[in-house]
C-alpha cells in the first residue's frame, strides 16, 4: 500500500466528505486520518471549506497523476482546489541565513537527527559566516554577497543567481532562516505560497533593527517569534505560527534575546513540519492548520 495526502479547498456546500470519503472506499484505498474545517463564522468568514486527508492506496493506484482521475467528476461538480501528494517523495527544502544562525543550526540538527522529514541540498548565504556549518552537514553551501546599499541592477542579478539554484535544485520549500534581505516583489511572487519566513517579534509588534531591545526599553511582559509566508507587502504574509514566552524586569536585553532566538527555532522548525506535512492550507489571508 502507498500512502498518500489529499487536500483539498471548495465553496463551503454539503456532500463535499460523503464525496471523497466515497470516492476512496470505491477504489479500496483505506482513510487513516480525516480532518476538515469549514470558515463560515464571522464577518471575516471566506465561505470556504478545507479538507486534509491522509490515505493508503493500492498497488494498481501508486501514483498521484492516476488518483487524480478518480476525483476528475467531484473536482468539477464541487469547484474543488484539490493536491495529491506522495508520502514517499521527501520534499527539498533550500535554507538561506544571513549572519543569525540560531535557526539554520536547529533545523540543520532536527533534519539530521530525523526529526524533519526533508532533503535540505543547499544552503543560501549573502555572508560566508556559515559555511563550515553547512560542511560540516555536507550540504553545498552558496555565498552570494549583497552589500548594504547595493543598486537595483545588483540586487536583481543577486536575486537572479538565488532563483536559478532554487530551480537547478527542484526546490520545493525556501526557508528564510533569518535571511535578512528584503525580496523583490517578483521574487515573492515566484515563490508564493513556498517560501516561510521567521520574524523576531509576536506579530504585530516591534519592527525593525534590535526588536528585543525595543521591548526591553518598553517593558514588555510577553516576547515571541512569527513564521509567516513571504509576500511582497513586509511581515504581512499569512502567518503558519506564532508563540510567546514571558519575561519580565528582571531580565537583561540580552536575556530577552536569548529567550526570543529559542522562541524563533522552536516556531519555524513548526512551520516548515506543517507545510512539509501538507497540513497547511492558504484561506486569503489567512491559513487553515491541521495539526
Amino acid at each position: 500500500m502507498h500512502q498518500f495526502i489529499l487536500t483539498l479547498a471548495a465553496r463551503d456546500t454539503k456532500g463535499i466528505v460523503y464525496a471523497v470519503a466515497g470516492l476512496l472506499y470505491q477504489a479500496g484505498c483505506n482513510i487513516i486520518d480525516s480532518q476538515q474545517f469549514g470558515d463560515l463564522e464571522g464577518e471575516d468568514a471566506t465561505g470556504w471549506f478545507f479538507m486534509r486527508v491522509h490515505f493508503e492506496a493500492p498497488e494498481h493506484l501508486a501514483a498521484p497523476g492516476q488518483l487524480e482521475t478518480l476525483f476528475e467528476h467531484a473536482r468539477q461538480q464541487y469547484g474543488m482546489v484539490l493536491k495529491l501528494h506522495a508520502l514517499a517523495h521527501r520534499a527539498r527544502v533550500m535554507l538561506m541565513v544571513s549572519q543569525h544562525g540560531h535557526c539554520l543550526n536547529d533545523l540543520l540538527f532536527r533534519w539530521k537527527s530525523g526529526q524533519l522529514a526533508v532533503d535540505i541540498p543547499v544552503i543560501v548565504s549573502n555572508h560566508a559566516t556559515y559555511r563550515g556549518l553547512a560542511e560540516s552537514y555536507g550540504i553545498p553551501f552558496h555565498h552570494l554577497p549583497l552589500a548594504p546599499g547595493s543598486d537595483a541592477a545588483t540586487k536583481q542579478a543577486q536575486e537572479q543567481a538565488v532563483l536559478a539554484i532554487a530551480e537547478a535544485e527542484r526546490i520545493h520549500l525556501v526557508v528564510l532562516a533569518r535571511y535578512m534581505q528584503i525580496l523583490s516583489p517578483a521574487l515573492c511572487e515566484a515563490w508564493r505560497g513556498r517560501a516561510i519566513n521567521i520574524h523576531h517579534s509576536f506579530l504585530p509588534s516591534f519592527k525593525g533593527a534590535k526588536p528585543y531591545y525595543q521591548a526591553h526599553a518598553r517593558g514588555v511582559k510577553l516576547i515571541g517569534a512569527t513564521a509567516h509566508y513571504v509576500t511582497a507587502d513586509l511581515d504581512e504574509g499569512p502567518i503558519l505560527e506564532q508563540d510567546v514566552e514571558r519575561v519580565d524586569h528582571s531580565l537583561s536585553a540580552e536575556d530577552f534575546t536569548a529567550v526570543g532566538r529559542d522562541i524563533e527555532c522552536v516556531v519555524l522548525a513548526r512551520a516548515v513540519r506543517w507545510h512539509v506535512e501538507h497540513r497547511v492550507l492558504l484561506n486569503g489571508h489567512k491559513t487553515v492548520v491541521f495539526k
